[in-house]
């Protein structure tokens, strides 16, 4: 089993710097939660693969910066459908 989730960080890890997505994206694609996708990328990652490890940590604070314009994207989408 320690196999499968050592290789699921790491393709989990690839997936989000080859399609710069963001946790959410990422756990969609894999069917998994995003509490395991942050483990996997964070944690588990650290020690199978440093470098790709903090590749994928790259991607993810870019995201995390940019999440609160995304977010409001989102809402003034939500408005302009609701009221348009």
């Amino acid at each position: 089993m320690k196999g499968y989730i050592e290789e699921r960080a790491i393709e989990i890890a690839r997936y989000i710097i080859d399609n710069n997505t963001t946790v959410r994206q990422a756990a969609k694609h894999f069917g998994i939660s995003k509490s395991t996708v942050h483990k996997d990328v964070t944690e588990r990652l650290e020690k199978i693969n440093a470098s790709l490890a903090a590749e994928t940590r790259k991607v993810l604070d870019v995201n995390k910066s940019e999440r609160h314009i995304r977010g409001g994207l989102a809402t003034k989408e939500k408005y302009l459908h609701m009221h348009g």
